[in-house]
């Protein structure tokens, strides 16, 4: 039985992704980490917890110690608007929290698993039917980091034999925890601002075509990646994974089909804007449906109807 610590448990992917692997493996064989004090406190009621900075080796050598940790998902991460905010400490966080990890996990023998992101391209990049192989020039501190993840977790899989893994995310939409920072948050935050307000200001222009996968689909791609045969695996790091392309304009017309009362109109956030411009509009992630069968089931319609549905129960009960 797997030994699993989620460092970094605390953000939008790492409160989804505990309970999903404690179905899994045993909610005794699933540890959950973060720094902020705050949310392990909220993880408390649903799994073990400890608290601790990944930027602090010795702790968090104490730590695979103590639990006998033989796979690390590593989920810590400034993200893409964040990230330009403060890009040395994006740097700093991002990229040092990741070294840690592959240099445990080659001390101690753990598998790691470390998403990457569409951020990882850049305007040169193919912009439709992105190619898993291609020209990778991120224009942000997020991306930058992505790419030079990409790189050492393969540099520590070839010349370590660490068993690094990873899949590119796009968009995640989530019915759970808020996310923190991101280009594609206006997809979830829409419909909080629907809900509650019948209204939305969009900070992407209307035409904004961007990939996005619903957390299910997000959840098993992680679980189904780190269980795939290695010996099947061309690629590691990192896989083209995506389940839906559209634009800011298509979710709303999606959601005033549903309720007709609802508004949106656009305020335009430059920096966001040259974010996702600079991101594909849609992936090709056949790489991934050949090398370990990803094949992702919610499509653009089933989420709208679940996330309406479930953030009206979550909102009622506040």
């Amino acid at each position: 039985m797997k030994n699993i610590i989620i460092v970094g448990a605390g953000g939008q992917i790492g409160t989804e992704l505990v309970p999903h692997l404690q179905k899994l493996y045993g909610a005794d064989h699933v540890i959950a980490a973060d720094l902020n004090r705050e949310m392990c406190h909220q993880l408390k009621s649903i799994a073990i917890t400890e608290q601790f900075d990944a930027l602090d080796v010795q702790v968090y050598a104490q730590i695979i110690k103590k639990y006998e940790i033989d796979s690390i998902f590593n989920l810590v991460a400034l993200l893409s608007a964040s990230g330009e905010k403060n890009p040395q400490w994006a740097w700093q966080v991002n990229i040092g929290a990741l070294l840690n990890t592959l240099e445990l996990a080659r001390e101690y023998g753990c598998a790691v698993f470390t998403p990457s992101s569409i951020g990882a391209f850049g305007h040169n990049t193919p912009h439709r039917n992105t190619p898993q192989d291609t020209v990778m020039r991120p224009g942000t501190i997020y991306g930058v980091c992505k790419v030079t993840g990409e790189l050492l977790s393969d540099y520590y899989h070839n010349r370590f034999g660490v068993d690094t893994r990873s899949v590119r995310f796009p968009g995640i939409i989530s019915n759970g925890a808020l996310p923190g920072g991101g280009t594609t948050d206006y997809a979830v935050e829409i419909f909080y601002e629907a809900l509650k307000n019948k209204r939305f200001t969009c900070p992407l222009p209307a035409d904004s075509y961007l990939d996005m996968l619903y957390m299910p689909d997000a959840l098993h791609a992680c679980s189904q990646l780190m269980e795939a045969d290695p010996s099947m695996l061309k690629h590691r790091n990192s896989f083209n994974v995506t389940a839906m392309s559209f634009c800011p304009a298509d979710l709303y017309s999606d959601i005033k089909k549903r309720m007709p009362e609802f508004e949106m109109d656009y305020e335009v956030n430059p920096v966001m804007k040259e974010i996702a411009d600079s991101w594909p509009d849609s992936m090709d992630d056949s790489c991934a449906r050949d090398e370990w069968g990803w094949n992702p089931i919610w499509d653009r319609q089933m989420m709208v109807d679940d996330m309406l549905q479930k953030l009206s129960l979550k909102l009622s009960a506040i």
